[in-house]
């Protein structure tokens, strides 16, 4: 692939920016949440977002929707929720002329650009994993055949962390499949008088769409290039390595932690970290980029132990403590 121009790089950007400005008409504050959402839509990831109710997760990511130039489903995970109400079914038509009956595969909501997973620890497991098939193969097999989903496509998926009646947690091979697990904290107190005054009035306006799906994949494309430096990944693999529990384990690691990330862990920490250098300008990555994003691609693949719950010890503890005791690689 031949390396984009600065004028190019710089017109993408543009529209970058014309996103998070759109996304910003409806969404108050949040922009780290917002940026990490960016990352994983740029590293062709899925997010799974995390925050307790009234946050404005689902608003964040319908107003993402609507920004884009792509077609966009929402579905509501409930308890009674089956795998055909996702994936879609086979419906039998009959040819009136000849009498003849058929089976065509109707698809479900699944195949679109952008889907909307609303409260996916809200269905019974069996239900959550119809859709790991699409999230790692962008395909759907159904009655023996496969069908391709649409491109680009982007599962974010919200649950509320706190509430545990009436909720099946998600297994860790599935969590495995998310590139970032991004948490959605309390505004301030400026951004929370902002959002009363932007929600309770009559001025909420429409949601303008800045981007098409040509140049997602395009941005999606630069990303593969962006140039890490060996350092770097070193550093990374010593990084994710580290949180598996070993004699040579950092402490914290040993303490607190009873499995750690797989190898999926740094290939998605890499291509994180190089989808937040291209988001600003620039075509290699730095230690900036891994340190803002460890926790983000960590703490869903970590499981901890019976300890860290007793301590009130969690992931992002365990993923700090990493931070501090591994030597970051000097900058170039």
């Amino acid at each position: 692939m031949t390396t984009p121009t600065q004028s190019e790089i710089d017109a993408r950007l543009s529209q970058l920016g014309k996103l998070k400005s759109a996304i910003g008409q409806a969404i108050v504050g949040q922009n780290e949440v917002v940026e990490q959402l960016l990352i994983g839509l740029l590293a062709c990831g899925h997010c799974l977002i995390e925050g307790v109710p009234g946050l404005g997760k689902t608003l964040l990511v319908r107003t993402l929707g609507q920004a884009l130039h792509l077609e966009f489903r929402r579905v509501q995970f409930t308890p009674d929720l089956m795998p055909s109400d996702i994936l879609g079914t086979e419906v039998l038509e009959e040819d009136h002329g000849t009498g003849h009956r058929s089976f065509r595969f109707q698809p479900g909501p699944v195949f679109t650009n952008l889907f909307l997973a609303d409260e996916l620890n809200r269905t019974p497991p069996k239900t959550q994993a119809a859709l790991l098939e699409a999230m790692q193969e962008h395909t759907v097999s159904y009655a023996g055949v496969t069908h391709k989903l649409n491109e680009p496509f982007f599962v974010l998926a919200t649950q509320n962390p706190l509430e545990q009646a009436g909720t099946y947690p998600l297994p860790e091979a599935q969590l495995d499949r998310f590139l970032l697990n991004i948490r959605v904290g309390y505004p301030t107190a400026e951004e929370e008088r902002a959002i009363l005054v932007a929600t309770t009035g009559s001025g909420i306006g429409a949601v303008p769409q800045v981007m098409v799906g040509e140049d997602i994949v395009a941005l999606q494309k630069w990303v593969r290039d962006v140039h890490v430096g060996d350092a770097i990944l070193t550093w990374i693999t010593d990084m994710v390595r580290a949180t598996r529990p070993s004699a040579e384990a950092p402490k914290a690691v040993q303490d607190y932690v009873r499995w750690g990330a797989g190898p999926r862990a740094g290939q998605a920490l890499v291509l994180a970290a190089k989808a937040r250098a291209l988001l600003n300008g620039r075509l290699a990555a730095t230690r900036e980029d891994v340190v803002a994003l460890a926790a983000p691609v960590l703490r869903h693949r970590i499981l901890l132990s019976f300890a860290a719950e007793a301590e009130r010890k969690t992931a992002d503890n365990v993923v700090a403590a990493l931070i501090a005791a591994l030597p970051a690689p000097r900058a170039d």
